[in-house]
Parts: structure tokens; C-alpha cells; sequence
């Protein structure tokens, strides 16, 4: 495990807890398809210019057709459809609830790598797992789970992102992360604006205001942020490690809300602050015991001539 890796997806944690923080001042009554689509394609672009800018001409210009549908098909199951489902989700059950089930992503991540390279995954690994989910539990308050359509839609959701998560690895064994994360913007917005389309929604656009623009554009800047800092820091770390490090961003958009919006913390909720804190140290210590078909700690050389072989 690479300490740049670490740091990368530390930082995408932190600009998650803030940004967090931040959209709940800036979205509300801003339909979240539009929304969504108008954040991944300001950031599609941001991240197009970038390349083209900074020598990354070549590398997109290179991609093999492969290579394309790949990022294609990221950004339909990371950038696109999970967002409508979580998002549909939320209007009928509560954030806590929601959030609560989008917080299993680690272990959704750990067990599809499982099914998918039949490779084991180390037991010490349960562990920060599961201080990882008593301590999510614990700060949303929750007094117990029931399934129902609501958290079906944001159980899909999360589940597809943990595919993403599997899916984006593998291309990151022969692609830059900054080009992998242009695939799932750019796509993403392309099939949301499909569905805008096909649905009428696309007319909620047109009825926003400068206000509303702003709020898209700053946390369109928090989404650049995250996106660059996790699909490079992922590039390093195994797929496990990179999305219990997430974790962390529950604990900043607390501490946030405690200091700026006058929320008081709980005894219970302290609690679950200090579970994740040490569950994410545990990941950071002790990394993922999933190893994803040998994609990490390998040269990019190796990585080509592995999958050459399969």
C-alpha cells in the first residue's frame, strides 16, 4: 500500500465531510437529476481541460475501444443510474436511514471482490468493518432498520457503486486516475441528461436561477476535488481500504455541523465518532485483506501483460 495512495483518499474523505456540509445549505429545492447532471458535466469538462492542458492528450487519444466502453460502463453504474435510485430513494425514507445504508459500501465492496476473484478476504479486516457500521449507526441515532422500497432503491444504489468501485479499479491498472474519473463524469452526465430528456425534466434546468448556478458550481469544485484525489488515491490502495477511509467524512460534516450550525453531539454520537475514527486507523494499519486479481502494488508493465494473459 502506497502512503500517497492514503493521503489521496484521506483527502477525498475530508472534501466529502465538507462538502456534505455544504449541500445542505446550497440544494435544497434544486431537483436532484438536474442537479446531479449539471455537477458531472461542469466537472466532465473541468477535467477535459485539465488533461488537455497537462499532457494527457495522448492518453485519452490512445484509449482503445475496450478502454471506452469500460468508462462507459462506469459511468452508467457510478454516474448515472445509482444517483437517480439513491436520490428517489431519500424522498421516501429518512436521511438517516439513507445514509446509514449508503455507509455499507466497504462491505459491499469486500464481498463483491470476493464473488468476483474468488480470493479470500482476511478476517482482521472484519473488524474495522464492523466499528465502521456500530460507529455510523450510533451517530445517525438509529433505533433500528426495517427494509422497505426506500431502502431497496438506496441499498441498489449502493450496491452499484460498489461495482464502480470494482469496475474503476481494474481500469486504473492501465489508466491514470484523472482520465478514469473524466469516463465516469462525462458519461454520467450523458445518461442523466438522456433521462432528463425522456422524462421532461430537463425543462427544471432552464428554470434556474443565478443562485442556484452558484451552489452548482461550488460544489461542482468540491466533486472535482473528490473525484481526483479518491480514482488517483484508488490507483494506489486496494478497493477495500480506498472506501473505509470514506468513512471519515461522517465525521467531519459532524464536527462541521457542531462547530458552525450549533448542533450539540451527543454522548452516543461521541461514541460513534471515536468507533470510526479508529475503524478507519485500522484500514489505514492494517489495509484490505481483498486483493483484487493482483491489481495492486504491481508496475503498470505487469498490469498490461496480466491482462494480456487472461
Amino acid at each position: 500500500m502506497e502512503k500517497r495512495g492514503v493521503r489521496l483518499v484521506l483527502a477525498t474523505a475530508l472534501i466529502s465531510g465538507v462538502s456534505v456540509f455544504a449541500n445542505a445549505y446550497g440544494v435544497k429545492g434544486i431537483d436532484s437529476s438536474v442537479f446531479t447532471s449539471a455537477k458531472n458535466l461542469l466537472v466532465a469538462l473541468l477535467l477535459l481541460s485539465g488533461i488537455l492542458l497537462f499532457q494527457g492528450r495522448a492518453e485519452l487519444v490512445c484509449l482503445t475501444r475496450r478502454q471506452w466502453f469500460r468508462l462507459m460502463a462506469i459511468g452508467l453504474v457510478g454516474g448515472s443510474v445509482p444517483f437517480l435510485l439513491f436520490f428517489k430513494g431519500l424522498s421516501i425514507v429518512s436521511a438517516a436511514e439513507g445514509s446509514f445504508v449508503h455507509k455499507t459500501l466497504v462491505v459491499w465492496v469486500a464481498l463483491l471482490a470476493l464473488a468476483w476473484t474468488k480470493e479470500r478476504v482476511d478476517w482482521k479486516v472484519v473488524l474495522p468493518m464492523g466499528m465502521l457500521l456500530l460507529g455510523n449507526f450510533l451517530l445517525l441515532r438509529l433505533s433500528g432498520l426495517t427494509m422497505s422500497f426506500g431502502i431497496g432503491l438506496v441499498l441498489a444504489a449502493t450496491i452499484l457503486w460498489s461495482v464502480e468501485v470494482l469496475l474503476s479499479k481494474r481500469l486504473l491498472a492501465e489508466l491514470s486516475g484523472t482520465v478514469v474519473a473524466f469516463g465516469r463524469m462525462a458519461f454520467g452526465a450523458l445518461f442523466i441528461l438522456v433521462f432528463l430528456l425522456a422524462t421532461g425534466g430537463i425543462a427544471s434546468a432552464w428554470a434556474l436561477g443565478r443562485n442556484e448556478w452558484a451552489w452548482i458550481l461550488i460544489t461542482g469544485v468540491f466533486l472535482l476535488g473528490y473525484v481526483m484525489t479518491f480514482y488517483c488515491g484508488l490507483k494506489r490502495v486496494r478497493a477495500t481500504t480506498a472506501t473505509g477511509i470514506l468513512a471519515l467524512g461522517s465525521v467531519v460534516t459532524t464536527l462541521l455541523q457542531a462547530a458552525f450550525a450549533g448542533k450539540e453531539i451527543a454522548p452516543l454520537e461521541w461514541t460513534g465518532l471515536i468507533l470510526l475514527v479508529l475503524g478507519v486507523g485500522l484500514f489505514v494499519r492494517l489495509g484490505s485483506g481483498v486483493r483484487l486479481a493482483g491489481l495492486i502494488g504491481r508496475p503498470l508493465k505487469n498490469e498490461a501483460a496480466s491482462a494480456a494473459s487472461r
